[in-house]
């Protein structure tokens, strides 16, 4: 009588029995790799088979392990209720991740990673373990407006950066979904001069600056380069789609970003500050805000000066939008600060 065996089994048993602990390390060879099943050689009584939650990530590791490999593996149970020992792969995977990551960098392919929450540098992502971040700039149109729809969704996206001794990943969905070439876009970047003044397309706006395109490459105005005035809110100056001019203030040749600037294309209003505001001259300005120790005083866009509280009797009560008289006390340019004294009908001996 012919006892049939299942081929799995056969393989799984051997002769030569050692004392496998729990938690311990140890060189393992692989005599079975598939997309179901990695098998290894332990020294046990059977071969040891990988943890679940790591057989599920197996797929991606598939084209860089190969039978006959010898690889640490950690025991995660000395013997299953199948009566295989399970291991762990997980110094493997942790350092294989890394070199995935630089692979697929230089190849320029696409990896799947889980989106989850929304914070100030972009979508925090997970690859494996390994978290990065698709910055706010690297979403699509979509995901620019509303990033917080990200939150849970498993996406393909790009690597742009990937270092594996400062723990950086950063990623591009929007190099993922428009098919956009690494090399394609360094050659746009090269191009591009600092200095040079260039059209830029509005791709969106957020609290911190302006998300343009200048010739297929990305870059960003930031709210301070704006305008030479105070800027509390980009999206009061630009709209979405409106091609602006500016100028390349900076190029970043890490992740082939452009720091622009509207404000540079005209004259610093604080250039010739001294000249225009003279100490003796009654000057017409507008309050712009009131803060705890005095109100803020527009002369031009651009230019505002303070009237501390210390210079106020307390009796004056000015509202946002009220035109004034005040006179320049003191400026300085270096810190482009200016300090406002009122009109008064009798002049201390000491102001002059």
């Amino acid at each position: 009588m012919t006892t049939s065996t299942n081929p799995m089994e056969a393989l799984l048993k051997k002769s030569q029995i050692a004392k496998i602990i729990k938690g311990q390390e140890l060189d393992a060879k692989i005599v079975l790799l598939s997309k179901k099943s990695l098998l290894f050689d332990i020294g046990a009584k059977a071969y040891a088979v990988l943890g679940n939650i790591e057989q599920r990530e197996i797929s991606t590791y598939l084209p860089y392990l190969k039978q006959g490999d010898s690889v640490k593996v950690r025991v995660i149970s000395a013997e299953s209720k199948e009566g295989y020992p399970v291991v762990s792969l997980q110094k493997f995977f942790q350092k294989g991740k890394w070199e995935i990551l630089a692979e697929k960098k230089e190849k320029e392919e696409e990896i799947e990673v889980m989106c989850g929450e929304y914070g100030k540098g972009g979508v925090f992502i997970d690859f494996m373990g390994i978290r990065g971040v698709i910055p706010k700039i690297q979403l699509t149109e979509e995901y620019i407006t509303h990033p917080e729809k990200l939150t849970g969704q498993k996406v393909k996206v790009k690597i742009l950066e990937v270092d594996e001794l400062k723990n950086r990943l950063v990623v591009s969905q929007k190099a993922a979904v428009f098919k956009i070439s690494q090399k394609d876009l360094k050659e746009k970047f090269d191009k591009i001069k600092e200095g040079g003044k260039y059209k830029a397309k509005v791709l969106g706006v957020s609290e911190f600056g302006v998300f343009c395109e200048v010739e297929g490459v990305e870059g960003l105005i930031h709210i301070s380069e704006i305008s030479w005035e105070k800027v509390a809110d980009a999206s009061a100056y630009v709209t979405p789609d409106e091609t602006l001019d500016v100028v390349v203030v900076e190029k970043n040749p890490v992740d082939f970003k452009l720091n622009l600037s509207i404000k540079r294309l005209s004259k610093d209003p604080w250039e010739d500050i001294e000249e225009k505001y003279p100490k003796d001259r009654e000057i017409e300005g507008e309050i712009v805000r009131k803060e705890k120790y005095g109100y803020f005083v527009r002369l031009e866009p651009g230019i505002e000066g303070l009237v501390h509280i210390s210079k106020l009797t307390g009796e004056e009560n000015f509202k946002t939008g009220q035109k004034i008289k005040v006179f320049v006390e003191r400026i300085d340019k270096k810190s482009r600060r200016m300090s406002l004294v009122l009109p008064q009908k009798e002049r201390p001996v000491t102001y002059r």
